[in-house]
């Protein structure tokens, strides 16, 4: 797993380390306050063989190992949104460190949806599986450093971008790196119309803003490692979707387009009844044992 830490900038500005998992392009991150050693763990990944069924912890042990490393204490487990490339590892975490567990308030709706999907009715409950579900707007601590919480629609309904101090935002699934683009929003309750918005709310913050991705998948280009980091400014001069001031029109055409040319993730009908438990496998069974309900021909 590749690591790489964004330093801080001053007293309002926090460290980031970032993981890439090579295995789904995803990266985690711990953000921590330099004066206080008070962290949070975001998108944090619950490692899944497709082929086997199986769960591991490996992504969020190495996670764990660099809070310890450093000496930092978890003070948060957050997620921007139920991914659907990924199992989130907050119900581990949560139960390693002791640290209450946070996502989008509008998780219930995505949980509706998805129980419609599986034909599970009742089985998805955010209240119960989350400490704290955020509307746009909230804000908390991270230390000494003010966290808001701003809702960023699109590649799903309930996404939420967490702004770290005053220069660190994890925007998750909005946009690739800069060299790339944008995320797609084909996925139920995504709009490629609401993600455009998203995306110029996030390119409204100041220029020296440091925007945290959620994926990235090298090779692109000549460059051969993943990367996550880049400036507002960077991304309005330089983003092959937006930069330049691309018009909402132009936007949902390519972006449309785009999306129509892409599968499922392998990943993705395994992980949301996992994401939409807080990170909990299916409840176990008579046997002992937990079970994925599949849909068929619903896709």
């Amino acid at each position: 797993m590749f690591n790489r830490t964004s330093r801080s900038n001053g007293a309002a500005s926090p460290v980031v380390t970032g993981f890439h998992d090579p295995a789904t392009g995803s990266i985690q991150y711990v953000a921590h306050d330099p004066a206080t050693k008070k962290a949070a763990l975001i998108d944090v990944v619950l490692d899944f063989d497709p082929q086997h069924a199986r769960t591991s912890t490996e992504s969020a042990q190495a996670a764990l190992d660099h809070v310890r490393r450093e000496g930092l204490e978890v003070e948060w487990v957050l997620d921007t949104h139920p991914h659907a490339d990924h199992f989130m590892a907050s119900a581990w975490l949560k139960q390693q460190t002791g640290a209450p567990a946070a996502i989008g308030a509008k998780v219930r709706d995505i949980a509706k949806l998805w129980e419609d999907f599986y034909h599970l009715p009742g089985t998805f409950d955010p209240d119960r599986d989350f400490d704290r579900l955020f509307e746009d707007g909230d804000s908390f601590k991270l230390g000494d450093l003010d966290v808001k919480v701003m809702l960023s629609p699109g590649h799903t309904l309930g996404s939420i971008t967490y702004l770290v101090g005053d220069d660190a935002a994890f925007v998750h699934d909005t946009f690739m790196h800069v060299d790339v683009g944008t995320s797609r929003a084909d996925f139920p309750g995504g709009s490629s119309d609401m993600l455009y918005d998203s995306l110029q709310t996030i390119l409204s913050l100041p220029d020296d803003t440091r925007l945290f991705i959620g994926h990235d998948y090298p090779p692109v280009g000549d460059r051969q490692e993943a990367a996550w980091e880049a400036t507002v400014a960077a991304h309005k001069a330089k983003n092959p979707h937006v930069g330049g001031g691309t018009a909402r029109e132009d936007y949902v055409k390519l972006r449309d387009a785009r999306d129509a040319t892409l599968g499922l993730p392998d990943r993705m009908l395994h992980a949301l009844q996992v994401n939409l438990r807080g990170g909990r496998l299916p409840e176990p069974e008579s046997d002992g044992h937990s079970y994925f309900k599949i849909p068929a021909n619903r896709f």
